[in-house]
């Protein structure tokens, strides 16, 4: 599939890594994608940027979304722990941020070598090819991989442009209208 992709589109996939990479993370989730699309000079970071959405504000959005270590806090307070009042406790015990991964902790070193993705941004990556095909496209651009994440509203990256406010049916019309039809 990679044999398809633009030469954008394979500096959009290195660009998710190391934004994986900076950030500490293990491997490489749909939110790195979008991430990386924000920079994109193709049609996916055109597209972007009109719609308002510039690297600072996906950060922003992919910030908001539900806690991805898996403690949901509504779940917990229906079970009569409020995890606001433990994190409170926690540092009023024991100082600021104790609940905090430690500074030295494996999350927080910046991984070496291949970073993986993950079964989300597989699949996002292989819904761009979908797209692609379904455009009569011969190649993978940049654009073709935003629909891919746009497809999916499951992906941290669809719902956190959702959460931010995008009309994602807006912005997968006017990805779609900028993508040309043959590889530039």
């Amino acid at each position: 599939m990679f044999e398809r992709f633009t030469d954008g589109a394979r500096k959009v996939v290195k660009d998710a890594q190391e934004e994986a990479r900076s950030r500490g993370d293990r491997a490489i989730g749909t939110e790195h994608l979008l991430f990386a699309l924000t920079r994109d000079d193709g049609p996916a970071g055109e597209a972007l940027r009109d719609s308002g959405l510039f690297r600072g504000a996906a950060g922003d959005a992919v910030a908001a979304l539900p806690d991805p270590s898996g403690l949901d806090g509504e779940a917990l307070r229906l079970l009569g722990i409020d995890l606001d009042a433990v994190r409170e406790a926690a540092e009023d015990a024991f100082g600021p941020g104790a609940l905090d991964a430690p500074s030295g902790s494996r999350r927080n070193r910046s991984p070496k070598g291949h970073i993986p993705f993950k079964p989300e941004s597989k699949k996002a990556l292989e819904l761009s090819l979908r797209q692609a095909l379904n455009l009569k496209h011969g190649y993978i651009g940049s654009g073709h991989i935003l629909l891919g994440l746009l497809q999916d509203r499951r992906f941290r990256a669809a719902r956190a442009l959702s959460g931010a406010g995008m009309d994602l049916e807006a912005l997968r019309a006017d990805v779609i209208r900028r993508i040309p039809p043959k590889a530039a």
